[in-house]
C-alpha cells in the first residue's frame, strides 16, 4: 500500500512537470512539494515535509526528510538531509550528511564526506573535503579546509564555534569550542586552536619541526 501511495504521488508530480528518472524507484513517506524543472534520479526517499524549489537537481540514493531546497540547488548522490534548509544556488555531496537545524546560504558548497549540524553557514562558504562543523556560525565566503572539525563538546555540553567572514581555515585543523575566529583571518593547517584568533592575521600552532641523524642501522643476528 505504500508503495503504491509513493508511486501515485510520484505520478502527480510527473505529470506536473517534475522529471522523475523512475518513479517506481522514488519513495515518497510524507508530501513532497517542487517547483519548476525539478529533477529527481533514481533511489531517493522522501520523508516528512519537503520542499524543492526551481530547477532543484536532486542525484541518486539522496535522503531528504523535513527540509527545504531551494531554487538552482543541486544535491549531489548518497547525501542526508534533515530537518535543516538549503538556500539557492548551493551545491550539497556527495556523501554529505546535513543534520537537525542546519541553515545554509547561498552559492555555498558542501562537499564530500562533510557532516554538518545544527550550524548557520553564511553564502558562498566552501566545505568541500572531509569535515565536522557543529554548533558553529560562519559568516560570508568562509573556507574550510579538509579534515578540519570543530571540537565542539566538552564532555556535558555543545560549545559554539563562529567564524567571520572572510576567515580561511587550512586543512587538518582542530577548533577547540567555545572560540571565535576573528574576520579575514586565516588558521594555519595541522593547528589545534584554543584561543580566540583576531581579525586579519595568521594563526597557528604546531610543534616545532626537527631532523636528527638517523645513526648508524646495526643489522640484527
Amino acid at each position: 500500500m505504500k508503495k503504491n501511495s509513493s508511486s501515485q504521488k510520484a505520478k502527480k508530480l510527473q505529470d506536473n512537470g517534475v522529471k522523475i528518472l523512475d518513479i517506481e524507484k522514488l519513495e515518497i513517506r510524507g508530501n513532497l512539494e517542487c517547483g519548476k524543472d525539478v529533477l529527481i534520479e533514481t533511489n531517493v526517499i522522501i520523508e516528512g515535509e519537503v520542499y524543492l524549489g526551481d530547477s532543484v537537481k536532486i542525484r541518486s540514493n539522496t535522503i531528504i526528510i523535513d527540509s527545504s531546497i531551494n531554487n538552482y540547488t543541486e544535491i549531489k548522490s548518497n547525501s542526508i538531509i534533515r530537518n535543516s534548509t538549503i538556500s539557492e544556488n548551493c551545491v550539497i555531496g556527495p556523501y554529505s550528511r546535513i543534520r537537525t537545524g542546519t541553515k545554509i546560504d547561498n552559492f555555498s558548497q558542501i562537499g564530500t564526506f562533510v557532516e554538518i549540524k545544527k550550524s548557520i553557514i553564511g553564502s558562498g562558504c566552501k566545505i568541500n573535503h572531509m569535515a565536522f562543523i557543529g554548533d558553529a556560525i560562519l559568516g560570508d565566503d568562509v573556507i574550510i579546509g579538509a579534515g578540519t572539525i570543530t571540537c565542539n563538546h566538552d564532555g556535558n555540553k555543545s560549545q559554539q564555534t563562529v567564524i567571520h567572514s572572510g576567515s580561511y581555515i587550512g586543512s587538518n585543523v582542530n577548533l577547540i569550542a567555545p572560540i571565535i575566529i576573528g574576520e579575514n583571518a586565516t588558521i594555519g593547517a595541522g593547528s589545534t586552536i584554543t584561543k580566540d584568533a583576531p581579525d586579519s592575521k595568521l594563526t597557528l600552532s604546531r610543534p616545532k619541526q626537527i631532523t636528527v641523524e638517523a645513526g648508524n642501522k646495526t643489522k640484527s643476528e
